[in-house]
């Protein structure tokens, strides 16, 4: 029951993340909101005589005064300052060719990295305006571009959310190796940084379009995951998943497994 519960849980989070992201990527960004140039933009990098401390990201221009040891001339993340470098944010890459507002080509990872940025400056700075360029148009809509982005770091975070259904179900093995004794993997209520109420035993997971295998952890009881309890089972839990395989030469219903050096 309670892993049905658990399922139930993971589904409506997912159904309720579509939600949930248009909420946070649109907050307190009013369409009436201040639209500053590249130009303007570029005169808010703290400098003497300068009227501000600002940088963009995805469009929305925060004022980063507070952090200016951070932001401001001579600090290490000066390059952010006076201009939009969302590219950067992911990539790590400071120099001029990677200090752009070009989100294109990036990574499911590297687009939740943006996402969490983009809240991190959402929840400690304040937001004053938009960029008018890739992302804003002259009037402050949304571009195509920045709809486009939107629907990417949406979709990472879906991805994201589906991995950690997957590692419910399937929790990493513990494992360890020695020359005298070769590897071993075991289970526990809390492999894998997962805690629940059954140990599972040792499994091969392999998922389509990847190459190799890993240690899961599988529950042996109850219904196959995503299944209610009500219905009819073999009250096998995931053994019988098509993408598991047994380690050869462990008993199969063992909660630690050791393959010989």
């Amino acid at each position: 029951e309670e892993t049905v519960v658990m399922w139930r849980g993971a589904a409506v989070a997912v159904a309720a993340l579509g939600l949930a992201v248009a909420w946070f990527l649109s907050r307190g960004f009013e369409p009436r909101a201040r639209l500053l140039s590249a130009a303007q933009l570029g005169r808010y990098r703290g400098a003497a005589g300068q009227p501000g401390l600002y940088l963009a990201l995805l469009g929305r221009v925060f004022d980063v005064e507070r952090g200016r040891k951070h932001y401001g001339p001579g600090g290490a993340y000066s390059g952010f300052a006076g201009r939009d470098a969302t590219r950067a944010f992911a990539t790590g890459d400071f120099t001029p060719t990677g200090l752009v507002d070009d989100v294109s080509g990036l990574s499911p990872g590297e687009l939740l990295a943006v996402q969490s940025w983009l809240s991190f400056y959402s929840n400690n700075y304040d937001a004053v305006g938009k960029l008018v360029g890739r992302f804003y148009d002259e009037n402050g809509a949304p571009t195509e571009a920045l709809r486009q982005a939107e629907a990417a770091i949406e979709e990472a975070l879906k991805l994201k959310a589906e991995s950690e259904q997957r590692k419910q179900q399937f929790p990493p093995c513990n494992s360890e190796w020695s020359s005298a004794t070769g590897t071993r993997f075991w289970c526990s209520r809390e492999s894998g940084g997962v805690n629940r109420d059954w140990p599972g035993v040792p499994r091969q997971l392999f998922q389509p379009g990847s190459k190799g295998s890993r240690c899961v952890c599988v529950r042996t009881t109850g219904p196959p995951w995503g299944q209610p309890g009500t219905g009819q089972h073999r009250d096998r839990g995931d053994l019988d998943n098509p993408h598991l395989q047994e380690y050869e030469g462990c008993p199969p219903l063992a909660h630690q497994c050791v393959l010989k050096a």
